[in-house]
């Protein structure tokens, strides 16, 4: 077990070594493969039995799922500073930010300012009731400037280029503010409708006269 374990130590810290030398990305996950032996990548496998533990600095966030097949960069990039758009309905200039962003492959949550409730969250949010609006990390930025939002996502790290795999998909957009599902009140007992007066009665025909 020592002879085992001192081994493991040694290819993790020529590893390590190796991965300073040249520049490369550091390990990011250790995999206990279905033997016990162990090995460290900087990208989780793609085998399902194996045991994957991220290995984050003290205080770091273990990777959601939709962020597990995000190269190093943008996933380190979504860690640190996670991109929300505030976006409305029938809203051109949301368009063009949702645009913005999927070209240059920036993974985003889209919250819809759909109420007085949602518009007066994204106030005490960004400081307006502005659509589109965008936070980077800690960063608000209200309404739209491509400039200043380029500014920013290039000082959060993020690639100015699109590396998202083929293929990956957005999370639906959901209202800002979550909302209770509504209760819907028991229908009331219909009253009985009134009887239908009675028919005037014919007069009786006069004699003599054809009646159709």
């Amino acid at each position: 077990m020592t002879t085992t374990f001192a081994r493991h130590t040694a290819l993790f810290c020529a590893g390590l070594a190796a991965a300073l030398a040249g520049g490369t990305a550091l390990a990011q996950y250790k995999v206990v493969l279905p033997d016990g032996s162990v090995t460290y990548t900087d990208r989780p496998p793609a085998t399902s039995n194996v045991r994957v533990t991220p290995m984050g600095r003290p205080g770091s966030r273990a990777p959601a799922a939709a962020e597990i097949g995000l190269p190093l960069d943008v996933r380190s990039a979504v860690q640190r500073h996670p991109v929300t758009l505030y976006t409305g309905i029938e809203c051109s200039p949301c368009d063009s930010g949702r645009r913005l962003l999927q070209q240059r492959g920036v993974p985003y949550t889209e919250r819809l300012v759909l109420s007085e409730d949602d518009a007066a969250a994204l106030e005490r949010l960004v400081g307006g009731r502005t659509v589109p609006s965008i936070s980077i990390g800690a960063q608000p930025l209200r309404g739209l400037s491509e400039t200043d939002w380029s500014a920013y996502l290039d000082a959060a790290g993020y690639p100015r280029e699109n590396k998202l795999p083929r293929g990956w998909q957005l999370a639906e957009p959901t209202p800002l503010v979550q909302r209770a599902t509504p209760v819907t009140p028991a229908p009331r007992p219909a009253a009985a409708a009134p009887a239908p007066a009675p028919a005037p009665a014919d007069p009786p025909p006069e004699q003599g006269t054809i009646r159709f």
